[in-house]
């Protein structure tokens, strides 16, 4: 769903120390060691969930037999005796009021919407830069700015684009207050290379700025995508929680185990 960026109001005197240029060097992504697990950060919560490259199988989702999925209990359904294989799963990417997606969607290789460049209605989505979490045919991950992305697509199993870019090459989005007014159960993903990428939802209201230094500064993310807000949702065996939204657009779930 798309939702609007409310007005930010007036930044506190800690923005000064919030830089949005990146840091001189990264470690190594903070990667939870279970499947999900619980973070806080600047005082407030956040789910951290992880793919693993080759450890892991990644998909996108969006239609069962009957139409939309919608969501998380409905791909149960769908994914059947897969179902017990599940690490996590959760709504991925913006969608319009027939659930379907407002930018690029690609399925198993295959084009499902087209991507979206235009400038939009002034929504999140539409705030620029956005950008594209794409798993390519070998489970190598990315996120990139949409541009950069079709300049060079390379060999693309999953995509799913969304809005805004919330950290690119290590710098914070530079339209994004440090701590704006407009908070909201939020969820997104960050990469640090091709490797791992860690897909997050926030447990309190949290604004985007915040949102983006969880990526940046905890997780050790330099890129890293919004999915949505208000919307978002979790499934998560291993913490025995699968939230009861529906009217969802894409989803993307993560299955224990390589891909056969």
């Amino acid at each position: 769903m798309r939702l609007r960026l409310h007005a930010a109001g007036a930044f506190a005197i800690v923005a000064a120390l919030l830089p949005t240029t990146a840091p001189a060097a990264y470690a190594q992504p903070k990667i939870p060691a279970l499947p999900c697990a619980v973070q806080t950060f600047e005082g407030s919560r956040f789910t951290v969930c992880r793919y693993a490259r080759g450890a892991d199988t990644i998909q996108l989702a969006l239609d069962g037999p009957h139409g939309r999925l919608g969501g998380l209990a409905a791909l149960a359904r769908q994914l059947g005796p897969d179902a017990s294989r599940v690490a996590f799963a959760m709504n991925a990417g913006m969608y319009e009021a027939d659930q379907s997606p407002t930018g690029l969607l690609i399925l198993d290789r295959r084009t499902v919407h087209p991507t979206d460049t235009g400038l939009g209605d002034g929504g999140n989505f539409h705030l620029l830069p956005n950008g594209v979490f794409a798993v390519d045919a070998d489970g190598a991950v990315r996120v990139e700015e949409t541009h950069a992305f079709l300049a060079h697509p390379g060999d693309v199993r999953w995509a799913t684009q969304s809005g805004p870019l919330l950290v690119e090459r290590g710098a914070l989005h530079p339209k994004l207050a440090p701590d704006g007014a407009s908070k909201n159960i939020r969820n997104g993903v960050g990469v640090a290379g091709p490797d791992a990428a860690v897909f997050v939802i926030s447990d309190d209201p949290v604004s985007l700025g915040r949102f983006a230094r969880f990526f940046r500064d905890a997780l050790n993310c330099p890129d890293a995508l919004y999915f949505d807000g208000h919307v978002s949702s979790l499934w998560a065996p291993g913490l025995k929680r699968r939230d009861p939204a529906t009217g969802l657009g894409p989803l993307v779930v993560v299955l224990k185990g390589a891909a056969p």
